[in-house]
C-alpha cells in the first residue's frame, strides 16, 4: 500500500461537478493506493501512519489536531514507467481488491475518531486543496 500524503487546508472532492467530500482548516490529503498481496496487515499500518504521523503544524498528528483525513483512491501510484511513454498499471490491484481495502482504511480511521472525507471509487474526480506548507510525503507499509 502506497500513499502521498499532503498537509492541506480546505480540501473538496467533486465529481461529475458535484461536491461529494472535503474539509475546511487543517487537514491531511490521502492519495492511497493498493497493489498485489495487500491485506489487512497493510491497511492497519496505513490508518496507523495517517492518524499519528506528526505532519500538522506544531509537530501534531491527526489525532492530537482533530484534523479531518480526506482519502482518495488513487490506482497511479502503483505506475510503472521505467520502459516507454504510457505507463503500465499492472502493478496496481484490481477494483475489487483495491477497493474494500481502501475502505478499510477509512473506517479504522474512523474508529480512532477522525473525520474521513472520501472521494468515490472508480470515478473521475477533481481533488483541490492548498497544500500547507507544502508538506507533502509518500508512505510505503
Amino acid at each position: 500500500m502506497r500513499a502521498v500524503v499532503a498537509r492541506g487546508l480546505d480540501g473538496r472532492c467533486e465529481v461529475a461537478g458535484k461536491q461529494v467530500s472535503g474539509f475546511l482548516g487543517e487537514g491531511l490529503v490521502a492519495l492511497l493506493g493498493v497493489t498485489h498481496g495487500d491485506g489487512e496487515d497493510q491497511a492497519q499500518k496505513m490508518a496507523r501512519k495517517l492518524a499519528e504521523l506528526k505532519l500538522l503544524r506544531g509537530e501534531r498528528n491527526a489525532l492530537e489536531a482533530t484534523a479531518p483525513v480526506m482519502l482518495i483512491s488513487q490506482f497511479t501510484l502503483y505506475a510503472d514507467t521505467a520502459k516507454g511513454r504510457k505507463p503500465s498499471w499492472s502493478k496496481a490491484a484490481p477494483g475489487p481488491v483495491a477497493e474494500p481495502l481502501v475502505e478499510r482504511v477509512a473506517e479504522l480511521l474512523e474508529d480512532r475518531g477522525l473525520v474521513v472525507a472520501r472521494g468515490e471509487f472508480g470515478a473521475d474526480m477533481q481533488i483541490t486543496f492548498t497544500n500547507d506548507g507544502p508538506v507533502t510525503l509518500v508512505i510505503d507499509t
